[in-house]
């Protein structure tokens, strides 16, 4: 390994200094050099380019157990503490996650539906749980805010909608995207917290008409919708941090990559034993 970083370094230092500061001698490091690539070195240089095209694809955010997986999934053989070692060996480091807050305007005398779920973040089947949630991002026009609703099950996003408001309206075309989607069977459980776009008529009707059952948050308490908020979490980490949108426009095309294209079919879930939230709704219905 020694000899790998003189190698590696030699075009920016010289290579006795190098070999000074390692203790290793000059004619050692140029018998090295000398002799043919193993089979491990080679195919420890062809992973780490692979390793280092999905660090590229994924925006820097997989960590070492995420990529390992993802890997294996896409029919590279390789060991977890293999890669591992190469993203050391390459500097190689996923993006450190920061808190997020989201803030709900619970202040209000609408009704209150009961907390059905109790901190059990867990469905039988597609289409039994959804849990909603509303956050925004900012752009030099001003916010954009994001409803989603998010299958327990798969933790597939089964509904969202964008707007420059946070109404109603908002809530509500993202429930009617998931419902038009989803087709549910009455007897859902739609969770929330206590936000008023939640407890509004307008909301309420949709709900009703689907034979659906309404489950809210306790007040002020952020892990009674843990599921939602962490993927406030990772839109923020894996999306807003990334960059600045100069536009609402430009916020809803990258924000529609990242759910369609990135999150429910290429992103593995630590929860889903590093599956694709996707791949986890299908296998349910070919099995069904």
């Amino acid at each position: 390994m020694k000899y790998a970083f003189v190698n590696q370094q030699r075009r920016h230092h010289h290579v006795n200094l190098l070999c000074d500061v390692l203790k290793v001698s000059r004619s050692g490091y140029y018998a090295w050099r000398s002799r043919p690539e193993s089979a491990r070195a080679r195919t420890d240089r062809v992973l780490s380019v692979q390793i280092k095209a999905l660090h590229a694809q994924s925006r820097e955010r997989l960590g070492s157990v995420k990529a390992w997986r993802t890997l294996n999934d896409q029919g590279v053989a390789c060991g977890k503490h293999r890669v591992a070692r190469l993203r050391r060996a390459h500097n190689i480091w996923a993006r450190r996650r920061r808190r997020f807050v989201v803030t709900t305007q619970s202040k209000h005398g609408h009704w209150r539906a009961p907390n059905m779920l109790q901190r059990n973040f867990t469905a039988r089947a597609p289409d039994r749980v959804w849990v909603g949630d509303v956050t925004f991002i900012p752009t030099r026009q001003g916010w954009l805010y994001l409803a989603v609703l998010i299958d327990l099950y798969s933790r597939l996003v089964v509904g969202w909608a964008m707007s420059p408001r946070n109404d109603t309206k908002l809530v509500s075309a993202a429930l009617k995207m998931a419902v038009y989607r989803r087709r549910p069977k009455p007897g859902l459980i739609l969770h929330s917290d206590q936000g008023q776009t939640y407890a509004a008529k307008d909301y309420r009707k949709i709900i009703t008409a689907n034979k659906m059952r309404q489950s809210m948050s306790r007040k002020g308490d952020c892990w009674d919708n843990a599921v939602a908020e962490s993927f406030f979490a990772s839109v923020e980490f894996e999306v807003i941090n990334q960059q600045t949108f100069a536009t609402r426009q430009s916020a809803q095309s990258e924000l529609f990559h990242y759910i369609e294209v990135f999150y429910n079919r290429q992103r593995v879930h630590q929860t889903l034993d590093y599956r694709i939230p996707a791949d986890v709704d299908q296998a349910y219905w070919a099995a069904a």
